[in-house]
């Protein structure tokens, strides 16, 4: 108790020099944890991925497509429970700032497949109903204004021409990490309009959602499904949804590398910050660590002292920091929220934050010590006054 009290006392000796250190670790801990929240936001589809659900795609790549007479057969194959055709849409709402993820599905087997989101009962009936409805996330909504019964017009760009829907159902997420900045629509409205326009785009699917009876079955599911197609015209890759995700976040590598490099940084800037502070204390205090010397204190006591206030200082700014970083991921939510994947603080984020803020103390702590403990008692005593 004596020792951690010695330490309060010994950090805070110059009040202003201390709480200004403290502000500069709380500020970037503050940044770091919000920029690793942005990172787990990206990787959000892979923690809510389903082991119930498999993805079939185009082997060769997902900008191949796959004939939709495909989905009778892979409902004949044990295990499957239930599919869904989905095609990426891709279209442009007002400008390309704008941008939003739109896809054409078959609404009655998709809304069965995702459990994970909330639907109205009445609102459900009316899409079903309408050819031409479409349904959006609440956040989505949210972001543009849009109510049930707007009428909204998409610019086709992967299927050319003026798109128009009409809302009728507005879904949320069971909890917080369900994304909720989707919107989707009828499968049929899509290939009809591609019969009469262009028929040989019509009659196929950019993948099949496939539910599975239970999660140990995926592995020989998907490998069935494979086994079934393989030497056609379109051979097929079936994965986990979380396989399929991480596929589909790859494409985002730089900029989540980009990210993590600035996190990285922030933390080194502000280790050396901590460092100069520690300098400049053991500095003032040579002369005490000679005196604690003459009295028979030891390197490793001396050094004790000097890591457990560099310590103090930097846990203290961690601390700040970490409690900070809710109030403002929730306005960060409540601003971009409708653009940015689901940005939610994970428990992981705040055991970074607490390794960072300790390789801070620990960091800044090393080269004054070094110092501290190399120098002479004679050398230390001259300057004591």
């Amino acid at each position: 108790m004596f020792l951690l009290k010695l330490l309060f006392k010994n950090a805070f000796r110059h009040k202003l020099r201390s709480w200004l250190t403290i502000l500069s670790v709380t500020i970037a801990i503050l940044a770091f944890g919000l920029l690793q929240t942005v990172v787990d936001g990206f990787y959000s589809g892979v923690r809510r991925a389903s082991v119930n659900r498999i993805i079939t795609r185009n082997a060769i790549s997902m900008t191949f497509s796959l004939p939709h007479s495909y989905e009778e057969k892979i409902k004949q194959i044990a295990g499957v429970t239930e599919i869904s055709a989905m095609n990426w849409f891709g279209g442009i709402y007002i400008d390309e700032k704008h941008f939003f993820p739109n896809f054409a599905v078959e609404p009655a087997s998709f809304v069965r497949l995702y459990s994970e989101y909330i639907f109205e009962p009445h609102e459900l009936q009316a899409f079903l109903r309408d050819r031409k409805s479409a349904a959006a996330g609440i956040k989505l909504a949210e972001r543009f204004g849009w109510k049930i019964g707007d009428v909204i017009t998409l610019k086709g760009t992967i299927y050319p021409g003026n798109w128009e829907f009409v809302i009728r159902m507005i879904y949320r997420g069971r909890d917080e990490s369900a994304d909720e900045r989707l919107f989707f629509f009828h499968y049929d409205y899509l290939n009809e309009t591609m019969k009469q326009t262009s028929s040989g785009r019509a009659d196929q699917v950019g993948a099949y959602i496939v539910g599975v009876e239970r999660g140990d079955m995926a592995a020989d599911v998907a490998s069935e499904i494979d086994k079934t197609f393989r030497n056609s015209m379109a051979e097929t890759l079936t994965e986990t949804e979380k396989s399929f995700n991480l596929s589909m976040i790859s494409m985002a590598d730089t900029v989540i590398m980009v990210v993590r490099l600035v996190a990285l940084v922030i933390i080194v800037i502000i280790a050396a910050v901590a460092a100069n502070t520690m300098a400049m204390t053991s500095r003032e205090r040579i002369g005490e660590f000679a005196v604690l010397k003459t009295l028979g204190f030891g390197a490793s006591r001396i050094g004790a002292l000097i890591f457990g206030e560099s310590l103090v200082i930097s846990i203290a700014g961690t601390i700040f920091g970490a409690l900070l970083t809710y109030p403002a991921a929730s306005l960060f939510r409540q601003l971009l929220g409708g653009i940015f994947p689901p940005f939610v603080v994970l428990n992981g984020t705040l055991y970074l934050d607490f390794a960072a803020g300790l390789a801070v103390g620990v960091v800044a702590a090393i080269v004054p010590t070094w110092r501290s403990i190399g120098i002479r008692i004679a050398d230390g005593l001259r300057r004591i006054g």
